[in-house]
C-alpha cells in the first residue's frame, strides 16, 4: 500500500512538472514571437504576469484577515529576484534563439545545489554532482554551437549576448526557487504566490518607469500583440500556481531537472514555426545533459527527501487556522510558543 501511494506520488510530481515545463514552453514562444516582431518590453511582459498573480491571489490572502507568516521585506528580496531573473531571460530573446534560451536557463540547477547546500542544509551524493557536472558539460557545448558558423546565423542576432543574459538570469531564479521552496515547505504556498505576484507587480511598474519607458511608447498595440502579451501572461500564471506544489513536494533541484524537458518543445517550435536548422551540437548538447539529469534522478532519494525528513513536521503545514489564540490551552499553547520563537528566528 505505502509503495503504491509513493509511485502515485511520484506520477503526481512528474505530471505538475510537465505542466510547468509545458508553461515554460509557451512562455518562450510567445517571448521570441514578440522579440521577432521587434518588441523590446521585458519588464512590461513580467507586469502583466505579476498583474494576474496579484488580482488572483492577493484577494484570497486579504479574505483570510490574518497577518503575514513571513514578514513583507523577506517578500520583496524574493520578487526582486524573480524580476531580475524574469528581466534578464525575456531580454535574450532579443538577441538568441529560443533553444539555446531553454537550454541554458537549466543552469539554474547548478547555482540551486549551491544555494540549497549552503541554504537549506541539502546534502548531495557523489554521483549527483557527477550528474550535475554532465549537465554542465552539455551547456557547454551550447555555447559553442551559438559561437559556431555565425554566417549561418541571423544577423540581428548576438547570440553568445543572449546566453550571457541567461545565465545571468538564472542566478536571480536560483535565489527565487530556494527561497520560494522555504516558504512552501515552511509556510502558506498561497501567501507566497500572492505576495510574489504583488511585489512583483510593485518593483515591475518602478522598473518600467525608469528602464522601459520609451520601449514601452514605441510598442505598437494590435490585437495580436495584445494576444502575445496575455498569452504570456498566462503560462506564467500557470507556471507560478502549479511551482509551490512541486517545490513542496520534490524541492528545487528536481524541480529544474523536470524543466529540462520544455527543451523539445523549443526544438519542435524552432524547427516548425521558424523553419531554422538545428546545429548538430545542439542535439549533442541534449543529449549530453539528458544523460547528466538520468545519472542525477536516479541518485536523488538521499538529497531532497533528507532535506524534507528533516522539516517533516513544518512540511505538514495546513490551512491557516481561523480560531481565536485565546481559545487554545494546555499543549497546544506551548505549540504556539515554539512556533512564535520560529517565526521570529525566521523573519
Amino acid at each position: 500500500m505505502e509503495i503504491k501511494r509513493d509511485v502515485w506520488s511520484l506520477l503526481l510530481v512528474l505530471l505538475l512538472g510537465q505542466l510547468v515545463a509545458f508553461a515554460m514552453a509557451a512562455s518562450s514562444f510567445t517571448s521570441s514571437v514578440i522579440a521577432n516582431l521587434g518588441v523590446d518590453a521585458p519588464l512590461t511582459q513580467s507586469f502583466f504576469a505579476y498583474l494576474l498573480l496579484t488580482l488572483v491571489y492577493v484577494p484570497i490572502v486579504l479574505r483570510r484577515r490574518q497577518k503575514l507568516q513571513i514578514a513583507w521585506y523577506w517578500y520583496l528580496a524574493l520578487a526582486f529576484f524573480d524580476v531580475q531573473g524574469n528581466y534578464l531571460v525575456v531580454k535574450a530573446y532579443q538577441y538568441s534563439y529560443i533553444t539555446s534560451v531553454t537550454l541554458l536557463d537549466c543552469w539554474t540547477v547548478v547555482w540551486v545545489i549551491v544555494l540549497t547546500w549552503y541554504a537549506l542544509g541539502t546534502r548531495y551524493s557523489l554521483w549527483q554532482f557527477v550528474g550535475a557536472g554532465t549537465c554542465v558539460a552539455g551547456l557547454a557545448l551550447v555555447l559553442l554551437s551559438d559561437a559556431e558558423s555565425p554566417e549561418e546565423q541571423d544577423p540581428g542576432k548576438m547570440p553568445l549576448l543572449g546566453d550571457v543574459l541567461v545565465i545571468a538570469g538564472t542566478v536571480g531564479f536560483a535565489f527565487s526557487n530556494v527561497g520560494e521552496e522555504y516558504c512552501v515547505k515552511k509556510k502558506d504556498r498561497v501567501e507566497v504566490v500572492a505576495m510574489l505576484g504583488l511585489f512583483g507587480l510593485l518593483i515591475s511598474i518602478v522598473q518600467i518607469l525608469i528602464f522601459e519607458r520609451k520601449g514601452l511608447e514605441a510598442v505598437t498595440w494590435s490585437p495580436t500583440m495584445i494576444s502575445l502579451f496575455a498569452g504570456f501572461a498566462v503560462a506564467i500564471f500557470i507556471f507560478y500556481t502549479i511551482t509551490p506544489f512541486v517545490l513542496k513536494m520534490s524541492g528545487s533541484t528536481l524541480f529544474n531537472l523536470s524543466l529540462l524537458t520544455s527543451d523539445m518543445w523549443a526544438v519542435a517550435i524552432r524547427v516548425l514555426f521558424y523553419q531554422q536548422q538545428i546545429n548538430w551540437l545542439y542535439y549533442l548538447a541534449f543529449t549530453v545533459v539528458a544523460i547528466g539529469l538520468i545519472i542525477y534522478s536516479l541518485n536523488d532519494s538521499s538529497s531532497d527527501d533528507e532535506t524534507a525528513g528533516s522539516s517533516e513536521t513544518p512540511a505538514q503545514y495546513q490551512q491557516l487556522p481561523i480560531e481565536d489564540n485565546s481559545t487554545r490551552i494546555g499543549s497546544n499553547s506551548g505549540s504556539q510558543e515554539r512556533t512564535h520563537k520560529e517565526e521570529v528566528h525566521i523573519c
